[in-house]
């Protein structure tokens, strides 16, 4: 696999690699943008109108397990091999996320961290996303780009991807802390889930730490040292296992990139979130101050 990169690269880094026609086999930019459904807004189309110079799209629904009914669940290996190699990404490849989000990022370090589960560390996010690199006064396109296809041979480190079992064992081993990057209203189950036949709460024993705390006034991730307070203010010790979660798995993320940002790097996710919980946990193991879970 390709050597250990930078987690972030800042625009500037980024507008020099693109004057300096760099982008190709060795480096890949890719816009992940998502938005939940109710938001009625359309990632693929506002990229073909608005993205950065030789940057490709990169659809976290359809790279995704297509054999449950759970939202963008990690790949099959053989599914992102294709994927990535249909845009031009090998296993020498340094891959640069973004994504259009006005948070400066959303979806961005869910991409970034599935490639690092699929073995591959070649990977940053653009720090600040789209939307710094706008307000940065960089340029953007609706030229699309074409990328000579490419062999990509990726490897899952299952251990850093944790399931609906392993969590409900935690309950009452505490092996792991759980982290929660979801809204806080929607953890403590005063505000609604943005998804169907879903009520908030969470799971016990899980800690609260919403996914925009994480982040700067202009998108950009906080230096390590607030977010080691971060961390130290919301009880994670972060020199024992964590395990993230959020409504399905995108903004979990965010506490992953945060805390590697941190020197821990091995974060887990639970990869079937909320979504899952909700849907097969006993109404126990729903905490919530709204109306729970009931029978």
């Amino acid at each position: 696999m390709a050597l250990q990169t930078k987690a972030l690269v800042s625009g500037r880094w980024l507008a020099d690699a693109i004057k300096g026609n760099r982008i190709g086999p060795n480096l890949r930019v890719l816009d992940a943008s998502w938005y939940l459904p109710k938001l009625s807004r359309n990632a693929k189309k506002d990229f073909k109108k608005t993205h950065i110079h030789g940057a490709h799209f990169f659809d976290i629904d359809h790279c995704s397990d297509r054999n449950t009914p759970l939202d963008h669940m990690l790949p099959p290996v053989r599914r992102l091999a294709e994927y990535a190699g249909e845009l031009g990404i090998g296993n020498d490849t340094h891959v640069v996320i973004y994504d259009a989000s006005e948070f400066g990022a959303f979806s961005a370090p869910r991409v970034w961290w599935m490639f690092r589960v699929f073995g591959h560390n070649s990977v940053s996010v653009l720090d600040g996303g789209l939307k710094k690199w706008l307000n940065e006064g960089h340029p953007v396109t609706d030229v699309k780009s074409k990328a000579e296809p490419s062999e990509f041979r990726p490897t899952l480190n299952r251990s850093w991807v944790k399931t609906y079992e392993d969590v409900l064992k935690n309950i009452d081993t505490k092996e792991f802390q759980v982290v929660d990057a979801r809204p806080a209203g929607r953890f403590r189950g005063v505000d609604s889930e943005p998804r169907d036949n879903t009520e908030p709460g969470h799971i016990p024993g899980s800690i609260s730490m919403p996914f925009t705390s994480f982040w700067g006034p202009s998108g950009e991730l906080l230096p390590p040292h607030q977010l080691k307070d971060l961390f130290g203010r919301a009880g994670v010790d972060l020199g024992r296992p964590v395990c993230v979660t959020c409504g399905s798995a995108v903004t979990a993320c965010h506490v992953a990139l945060a805390a590697h940002q941190c020197g821990h790097p091995g974060v887990t996710v639970y990869d079937g979130a909320w979504s899952e919980w909700y849907a097969r946990a006993a109404p126990e193991n729903v905490i919530s101050e709204g109306r729970g879970k009931h029978r």
